[in-house]
């Protein structure tokens, strides 16, 4: 209540304003109005009169205002009357049918408001009280019950319409326009009998913001009207640009009655710009000073990207805009309205005075009793043809906002139609309700009907201005968008377009070139997103919308643009190493069983006899078993794998090393025993040296029991080591498992090179001791140098030191301590002898 309040005392103060009374003083109950009321120009009686208003001028010129007299009539010029034909021949159409309407004619008053908001709302104050200049106020109650016309088409621009809606809104009168397409007429509460058969430009402006992502562009500028239509619409654009990630370089704005200064500056703007795509939510009025403008000295090659005037044939003469693109209303086709607007002689155009200004720029000659009022000399002489015309007036090729026109008056007559139950008695505020539920098919195929807003759907046409074989600008549709579609299928290409300057290349518009692979963005401070510095992604990322870091198992490509899986790395048995290693493990498992079938074939002999051949065949067995164990190492590890290898290495070496000790105890107890009264060689007779070596392996094969159990080895992929590759390894599940075993053997092996040491001087001729130690010496200085090399190498290489060390001690262990019996009994067969063993033959150097 308030809201109207407020809006019903604005309308008393600018009716008191515009319409001054005079001479109420002197007659408080009739009044005349000091302004003379605007006559339509074009006007028909009927039993409902439909109101029209239309840009059929462009400009206004009103003169300077004093505020110390009544402000001169406002002058018009520039001129487009299709679309006020279009609304008498539609009412023509309806009058004519049967079906709608039947026995009730529609009249016209059609209002030219030369896109101005003044005379735009003095229209509406008629179009409510009439063209009577006096005021009774006893009738005023009267008159507002029924307004002059029960609803009104136009006007054709948004601020316009919104004067006139605000001033309408308040007596129910429904308003639907044609052309006027700010977002802000959607809301109900402020315009509530305001509908359109034009769509907002909240849908137009979402979809010139994806057609803009659609083509790649992120840098653009932007230039709207100074008015309703401009900064609603460019509004809208701009937010549904930063959802969509596209940067702003500027946003100018200018209105045509602005000072030249301010229609330069924005020039300016444009030609300095960087961006090559610019986008104008521009009035056709406003936008013809820019481009004069900007015609004057061009600007670099600019992709224009248009609203509404992009279908506005007036500015196709402007070359520089080829290629440009925007969204239009579909086009169509009125069955007999070119007949219509082409009947028309010189006599007809006489009769209204826009007829006669269109009449005579079309043909550039002054109707006959007009040559001292007109502005050309030469006189029509009636040889004039309309119909060879080559204008926007009679090419009925191309409809759009025409078509517009007669949807919006066939939906007044629907809901005239739909209600109608008698000639008189049907009020604007029916008539407004009825619209609200209309849903009818035009004769040319189109549905009209409204939503809660008062919109239509949004359906466009992508319109691209492309150049004719001779040389000329034309519209060519390009494409579709229909806001009805599910998100992401609205918008779709059809055809091939033309870019800016008639090129097939698609111009480039990027405040920073995209970073190349491996880089990221870096966001320049002070400026728009778009515009940034590359900055080179870490090590193990690569560039997405940033950088981001591959997954573990991933390592990024040489363009660091990709993730690819991390190849895996473990001593495979095709790898060259592990060929060299199988190898050495197969040579060595071989010269263990040859010696041991040298060694039986000659089991008879001294030197097999005396060296305790039960241990030696043990020590050749344990040895064989360590040589093959050393193949568990190779290939990739596996839950079973991983648990063999540490367990076969560590029970086979101290089998062993257990034999060795044995054999070095043994010489110790055998040189004891040759002292008088020595009675030692009976607590290590053979039965003690099985049990002994026994004892001895099973504690071993207890650790590994009990490693196993508690925390056994797993095969595990090694991110860390390596970053760019996976090592595929044997964790050891237990540390304290792994040194229990391998401290184990050391001990045992230390001892052994203990109790060999202290025996080496021993007085026979063949010293078993002395081999022992240099065996034991071997092994140990290969184990202690396997620590460090072990922790130190990488990847396979790991584990090829552990075969390295496993193969070098037991090749230590073969070599001294079976090679010098092996070459006596296969070499110096001579020396094989209990004598010679015994020292009794002097030795002879080797």
């Amino acid at each position: 209540m308030q809201i109207t309040s407020s809006l019903v005392s604005f309308v008393l103060v600018l009716w008191m304003t515009v319409f001054s009374p005079a001479g109420c003083k002197a007659n408080p109950v009739s009044c005349r109005l000091w302004s003379e009321p605007q006559l339509p120009v074009f006007s028909m009686n009927g039993d409902f009169v439909i109101g029209g208003i239309f840009t059929i001028h462009y400009f206004t010129n009103s003169g300077e205002t004093t505020y110390t007299r009544l402000p001169p009539q406002a002058q018009c010029s520039g001129r487009s009357v299709c679309e006020s034909g279009v609304d008498k021949f539609t009412i023509q159409e309806i009058n004519n049918r049967t079906d709608l309407l039947l026995g009730i004619t529609l009249g016209y008053q059609i209002h030219d408001s030369c896109s101005d908001v003044q005379m735009a709302i003095k229209i509406a104050f008629q179009f409510e009280n009439g063209f009577d200049p006096v005021f009774n106020e006893t009738s005023s109650c009267t008159k507002s019950a029924a307004a002059a016309v029960p609803a009104i088409v136009g006007d054709s621009a948004s601020t316009p319409s919104i004067g006139m809606a605000r001033t309408l809104g308040l007596f129910g009168i429904p308003q639907v326009s044609h052309y006027a397409t700010c977002a802000c007429l959607s809301d109900k509460r402020e315009f509530p009998a305001f509908f359109r058969t034009v769509p907002s430009d909240e849908h137009q402006a979402a979809a010139l913001a994806r057609m803009v992502k659609y083509f790649g562009w992120t840098w653009i500028g932007a230039v709207r009207s100074d008015t309703d239509y401009g900064n609603y619409g460019m509004a809208a654009f701009l937010k549904a640009a930063q959802e969509e990630g596209i940067c702003v370089e500027y946003s100018e704005v200018y209105y045509r009655t602005q000072p030249r200064s301010k229609l330069e500056t924005v020039a300016n703007v444009i030609r300095r710009s960087s961006a090559r795509i610019i986008v104008a939510f521009v009035h056709t009025g406003d936008l013809q000073f820019i481009l004069d403008e900007l015609a004057r000295e061009p600007p670099p090659p600019l992709q224009w990207i248009g609203s509404s005037w992009i279908i506005n044939p007036e500015f196709l003469r402007f070359n520089m805009c080829a290629g440009a693109l925007g969204f239009g209303v579909p086009r169509s086709v009125i069955p007999g309205l070119r007949k219509f607007l082409l009947d028309l002689s010189p006599a007809q155009a006489l009769k209204s005075h826009i007829l006669t200004e269109f009449w005579e720029s079309s043909f550039s000659c002054s109707l006959k009793g007009r040559t001292g009022s007109s502005e050309f000399v030469r006189e029509c002489d009636g040889s004039e043809d309309i119909r060879a015309l080559q204008n926007p007036y009679t090419d009925t090729s191309q409809l759009r906002i025409t078509n517009l026109v007669y949807k919006a008056t066939y939906a007044i007559a629907h809901a005239l139609h739909s209600k109608f139950t008698q000639c008189h008695g049907l009020s604007p505020l029916q008539i407004l309700n009825q619209l609200k539920r209309v849903n009818f098919t035009t004769k040319n195929g189109y549905q009209v009907n409204f939503d809660s807003n008062g919109d239509p759907v949004a359906v466009y046409e992508l319109i691209n201005w492309q150049f004719k074989k001779d040389g000329t600008l034309d519209f060519v549709p390009v494409g579709y968008y229909d806001s009805s579609k599910p998100r992401g299928q609205e918008f779709k290409m059809s055809s091939a377009i033309q870019w800016v300057g008639g090129r097939t290349e698609m111009p480039v518009s990027m405040c920073s070139e995209s970073c190349p692979p491996g880089t990221r963005k870096a966001v320049q401070k002070g400026r728009p997103v778009c515009c940034y510095d590359c900055i080179p992604c870490a090590e193990g990322e690569i560039n997405s919308l940033d950088c981001v870091r591959c997954p573990p198992e991933f390592w990024p490509n040489t363009k660091q643009d990709n993730c690819f899986p991390k190849p895996v790395e473990f001593l495979s048995w095709d790898d060259t190493l592990a060929i060299i290693l199988t190898v050495l493990s197969i040579t060595g498992a071989f010269i263990a069983m040859c010696i041991a079938v040298v060694f039986y074939k000659h089991r008879v002999s001294p030197i097999v006899r005396a060296n305790n051949s039960e241990l030696s065949f043990l020590l050749l067995f344990s040895l064989t078993l360590c040589f093959l164990c050393s193949l568990t190492f190779i290939g990739q590890p596996s839950e079973w794998s991983c648990m063999l290898r540490h367990t076969a290495f560590g029970i086979t070496f101290v089998l062993c090393i257990s034999c060795v000790l044995g054999k070095t105890i043994v010489v110790l107890m055998a040189f004891r025993a040759t002292l008088p009264g020595s009675n030692v060689i009976k607590w290590f007779g053979p039965q003690q040296q099985r049990l002994s070596v026994l004892a001895f392996t099973l504690i071993q094969v207890l650790i590994c029991v009990l490693w196993l159990k508690i925390s056994p080895p797993f095969p595990l992929k090694n991110l860390k080591q390596h970053k760019e590759w996976i090592i595929l390894e044997c964790d050891l599940g237990s540390a304290v498992g792994f040194w229990a075993v391998l401290g184990y053997i050391g001990f045992l092996a230390f001892l052994c090179f203990v109790l060999a040491f202290l025996a080496r001087k021993l007085p026979d001729n063949f010293n078993e001791a002395k081999f022992i130690t240099f065996s034991m010496l071997i092994f140990c200085a290969v184990w202690i140098t396997f620590i460090p090399a072990y922790v130190s190498s990488p990847g396979k290489f790991t584990v090829a030191v552990e075969i390295f060390a496993i193969l070098a001690s037991s090749f230590g262990l073969i070599i001294c301590i079976f090679a010098p019996k092996c070459f006596i009994i296969l070499f110096r067969p001579e020396q094989n002898t209990k004598k010679h063993l015994m020292g009794k033959v002097p030795s002879k150097a080797l």
